[in-house]
């Protein structure tokens, strides 16, 4: 591997992932995507994204894809969690944290009440 190859990951500003994995949950069908904007607000990420995916089958698939194109287009390393039940896959990107959920999971934990700012709406309306 070439120097520049291995500096790549480290290229990829939180904001350039950040579009990299909105298109790729996009072309994978991904349903009602919500971006948490993190940063000054917690140290383990920039960006929270979370997504729900119609079936534990789409779920799974749709992070598998996502993992597969951020190593492949941009030799960035993920870890994943959950891929195997399909109800909530977490990735760890290292900047943007993704969670892909099925739609009675997302809304038992309700993230997005945790995190949003105050006064601000879920694409739910909640």
């Amino acid at each position: 591997m070439t120097a520049q190859a291995a500096a790549a990951p480290g290229q990829l500003s939180s904001d350039a992932l950040l579009a990299v994995i909105l298109a790729s949950l996009d072309d994978d069908k991904a349903e009602e995507v919500v971006t948490i904007d993190l940063r000054g607000r917690s140290d383990m990420a920039d960006y929270m994204v979370i997504c729900s995916g119609r079936s534990s089958r789409q779920v799974a698939a749709i992070s598998e894809k996502l993992v597969d194109r951020l190593k492949q287009d941009h030799r960035r390393a993920c870890r994943i969690e959950g891929k195997e039940t399909g109800d909530w896959v977490l990735i760890d990107t290292g900047d943007v944290i993704v969670h892909v959920f099925r739609p009675e999971v997302r809304e038992f934990y309700q993230l997005e009440k945790m995190w949003m700012p105050t006064g601000s709406r879920s694409p739910q309306g909640r």
